[in-house]
């Protein structure tokens, strides 16, 4: 049969404007629209912070349950109703052609509606910059399954012909695949068959086949019941009644399993468009050949246990995570399978998290004027089939999500892992008794990341080290290392051992490690008695002369570079101000902060460096120098007694907040990879110098860039920094290492759109608290120290009375001193009471504040999106009533008397 357009044309019409020839039409509209508003624009999208309609996806198929019958109650049902359904199948037009006419033209009315609601991207495009992709695949969703409900209502209006029983069967069969998902949670075939779990994915940002073949499916599926419901008059009154329903329900029933069917199959591909500006849940290249690697006999297994509900600063990494195991799940086909489960705590799923390691993070947060504190799971657990297992126990705000999860699948599937030895120094990298202290030292941070991608061992350098199993050592403040250690550490560099070197001049966060401070002793005492008995000095003093001979450079170890001109973040000024902070990025007039030519740094963007030293080639050496981190030609240097204060035997020591610094025209180099193709060292005056393999070493003037605060900044995204610190780190031992899988991996980068016009508007609330808090802690402070000098000059006075013999005065000294601290206690409680009250009072003033800023503009943001369709509306009635009025013999109008 040839599909005659003419007349579905003149079928639509006639319907679709039929439905905008009324106000009713208009008032379900602005019902829609206004609805969508109200829970788009919820508290939670404030408290989120994020220009997204995460609120509205939640809560949209339960839209459609009062949007979708609206519409299609009248299709069939009004026909019915007003006796036009025989006169509109006597119509020269097969009932095919009249379907699709009613169909199209409720599809265009709910069109018009969806069109009309577009003003929640105008109040999001005010509030922020919202990625314009996501929007489009989330409307694009919102139509589809609109679509695909819009023919489930027609079915219920062909049934009746009374619009109003059309519209309650119409919610009641479309409530079959809005909720079909509640009836098992765990069954992934309904779960498959839900509107709210195909929806998912658009309202992430992406287009999946799946999800185009379902909505696709559904619509097709109810149209042809469409089609046999108004076709039965042609066989109902027969004597072939019963045979022709048997008939035409056994062809729904195989069409239905035949859809479904080709759902299921289509569930297990991993077609879909990711439409994000970003492409932030496009797996990379890296990841997909990754996937590859896979065997399908040996698949790999991924658990996530993550909260429902999270607090606002990690809602964006709970959805790039999902976004992204869900990416994983479709990608990976039979080679990856993945769960998700909503965890929360005392479940049965809580109970599992705990037995991988995964335990719940305590979240503080402010809202409401009052710091609540919630425990949230974000936690990864990846299986191999080798009993192989990387848990990554949480994703926080700044953890890079892709990388982490690649990372884990590779190294569970891999038959072995590469060796990275940390060299045994008084870092204690590794954690371990601490014999200064007789305490235990945790494990840095950075070796517990090395740990997921790595065999990490500890390497003890009073042994030779030639000939070791690693495939990179890592040595971290070796100019600790005694002679003997020193010796063996640097024949291992000689022979060509690839080797990260990380030392420091003054390390801002470990201190007492700096070269020019003593080694420290057991029991704490060296320092003061002089070295303890068997303890040995550090090599060179501490200069490290023998390692930086074997490798052709000159590092003084006192000596740190001040760049006063470039700061980047002048916030942060305050905070820092005591401190030597170096930046390196793009704006600090260096020709080439970053090396390009080299993949540990190509692609950086800006690293934070406290109290770095600087390194150069000497003088006709051999080796290959390549500069990897450059200061400006702004910088200066400071040598070690300009910037320190003490620091001799007694290890007591202060710094100078602001030096006298030397400045030079050049480009000071912070960190350097440095090669060699083999041979015997340039220096002359070693002639015991050993034959070198292939000198492979990346030194880096700054053991702080791995310290453990620094990868706080990354976790919790501190201050809006992103830092490459980290990133720079393990790309030197990824390429020291020979493997290069990751560094693209950890260039990726996701923008946070947030709500900038709010943010505006309530920073300077935000400004105000900030200040009020800083002037009641000075204001207590200041009178904390006169309540002391009250103290001081009582102390004073009693020394300084020529009355009082000496035992008298100790005897009255200490009385004084006992009720002037009792005095000062009691004041400084009183002053702390009245600081934190005014910073209570300051708190809930701002927190006031802003919710009356927020509470403004979602008034505006609920009120503003109705209105387009209102003011339509009230345009049609007022035309509609003045058309009528103009058909009508004045005569024949009511006067009023």
């Amino acid at each position: 049969m040839q599909i005659r357009w003419h007349v579905i044309k003149a079928v639509f019409k006639r319907n679709f404007l039929s439905y905008f020839a009324g106000v009713i039409g208009y008032l379900f509209i602005v019902a829609f629209v206004g609805l969508g508003s109200f829970l788009a624009f919820s508290p939670k999208f404030f408290a989120n912070n994020l220009a997204n309609l995460d609120q509205l996806n939640q809560y949209f198929p339960l839209l459609l349950l009062f949007i979708v019958p609206a519409i299609s109650m009248g299709a069939w049902a009004d026909e019915r109703k007003q006796g036009t359904d025989e006169l509109l199948f006597t119509i020269p037009a097969a009932d095919t052609e009249i379907l699709l006419g009613k169909y199209l033209a409720v599809l265009g009315v709910y069109t018009a509606a969806l069109l009309f609601s577009l003003s929640h991207v105008a109040v999001l495009r005010f509030l922020g910059k919202p990625d314009i992709g996501l929007l489009f695949t989330t409307y694009f969703g919102y139509w589809l399954s609109g679509a695909a409900l819009l023919s489930a209502g027609m079915v219920a209006s062909i049934l009746t012909n009374s619009p109003t029983v059309a519209y309650v069967l119409g919610a009641a069969i479309c409530a079959v695949p809005v909720f079909i998902d509640r009836l098992a949670s765990s069954n992934r075939l309904l779960q498959g068959l839900s509107v709210a779990e195909q929806l998912k994915d658009f309202s992430l940002g992406m287009i999946p086949l799946g999800g185009l073949l379902y909505f696709v499916s559904l619509t097709l599926f109810m149209l042809y019941l469409n089609l046999v419901l108004i076709s039965r008059r042609h066989w109902s009154g027969g004597p072939q009644r019963a045979p022709m329903g048997l008939h035409f329900l056994g062809r729904a029933v195989s069409l239905g399993v035949i859809l479904i069917s080709l759902n299921v199959v289509a569930a297990n591909g991993n077609t879909r468009v990711d439409a994000t500006s970003e492409k932030v849940y496009s797996i990379s290249a890296t990841t997909r050949k990754v996937i590859t690697e896979i065997k399908a006999d040996t698949p790999v297994l991924i658990q996530a246990f993550i909260s429902p509900e999270v607090p606002k600063e990690l809602v964006a990494t709970r959805t790039t995570l999902i976004g992204l195991l869900r990416q994983l799940d479709q990608q990976g086909g039979d080679r990856i399978r993945v769960r998700i489960s909503d965890t929360e705590k005392f479940s049965d799923q809580a109970d599992q998290a705990k037995s991988f390691g995964i335990e719940p993070q305590e979240m503080q947060s402010e809202r409401g004027g009052r710091i609540t504190r919630d425990e949230v799971y974000m936690g990864v657990v990846v299986t191999g089939s080798v009993d192989d297992e990387v848990t990554v126990p949480f994703f926080d705000v700044g953890t890079p999500v892709e990388l982490e999860l690649t990372r884990a699948i590779r190294t569970v599937f891999r038959a072995k892992r590469l060796k990275v030895g940390i060299l045994k120094t008084d870092a204690k990298a590794v954690g371990g008794l601490d014999m200064a202290t007789f305490r235990q030292s945790p494990e840095w941070r950075f070796v517990t990341e090395l740990k997921r991608q790595y065999e990490v061992t500890e390497i003890d350098p009073n042994s030779p080290l030639i000939g070791k199993s690693i495939d990179v050592l890592v040595a971290i403040m070796p100019s600790s290392l005694t002679e003997p250690e020193m010796k063996n550490f640097v024949d291992y560099v000689q022979h060509g051992g690839a080797t990260l070197i990380l030392d420091d001049p003054f390390p801002m966060f470990h201190g007492n490690l700096a070269p020019h401070m003593p080694k420290p002793q057991a029991g704490g005492m060296g320092g003061m008695f002089g070295q303890q008995q068997g303890q040995q000095p550090k090599a060179d003093n501490g200069e490290a002369r023998s390692l930086t001979r074997v490798l052709e450079i000159d590092w003084n170890s006192g000596q740190t570079v001040y760049e006063r001109e470039y700061d980047p973040h002048p916030e942060l000024t305050q905070a820092f101000e005591r401190f030597n902070v170096v930046y390196v990025g793009g704006g600090s007039g260096s020709s080439a902060p970053f090396s390009e030519r080299s993949e540990i740094t190509k692609g950086l963007q800006e690293m934070m460096l406290f109290y770095p030293g600087t390194i150069r080639p000497r003088q006709g050496s051999k080796f290959t120098f390549t500069p990897l981190l450059r200061t400006s030609t702004r910088a200066a240097v400071a040598d070690w007694d300009d910037y320190i204060r003490g620091g001799g035997p007694f290890g007591m020591m202060d710094l100078i907040p602001d030096p006298v610094t030397r400045q030079s025209s050049d480009e000071h180099v912070v960190a350097a990879h440095i090669t060699s193709e083999g041979g015997k060292s340039s220096e002359k005056d070693d002639p015991h110098a050993l034959p070198t393999g292939k000198v492979n070493v990346v030194f880096v003037a700054d053991s702080d860039i791995i310290s453990n605060e620094f990868f706080f900044v990354r976790d919790k995204n501190w201050e809006d920094l992103r830092l490459d610190n980290i990133t720079f780190v393990f790309n030197a031992i990824d390429v020291l290492a020979g493997e290069s899988t990751y560094l693209d991996l950890r260039k990726r980068r996701q923008h946070l759109r947030s709500l900038a016009q709010v943010e505006n508007l309530t920073k300077r609330a935000k400004h105000d608290r900030r200040e009020e808090e800083k002037g009641a802690k000075s204001e207590a402070d200041k009178k904390l120290k006169e309540a002391q000098d009250r103290l001081n000059a009582e102390a004073k006075k009693i020394r300084e009375d020529k009355n009082l013999d000496d035992s008298e005065k100790v005897m009255r000294l200490r009385l004084a001193e006992q009720d002037a601290q009792r005095k000062l206690d009691v004041e400084k409680a009183k002053i702390e009471q009245n600081k934190d009250k005014a910073v209570k009072v300051s708190q809930s003033k701002a927190e006031r504040e802003i919710r009356k800023i927020e509470d403004g503009i979602r008034i505006y943001a609920i009120l503003f999106p109705p209105i387009p369709a209102f003011l339509l509306g009230l345009w049609i009635l007022g035309k509609r009533i003045k058309d009528e009025r103009e058909g009508i013999i004045p005569d024949r109008l009511v006067k009023k008397t």
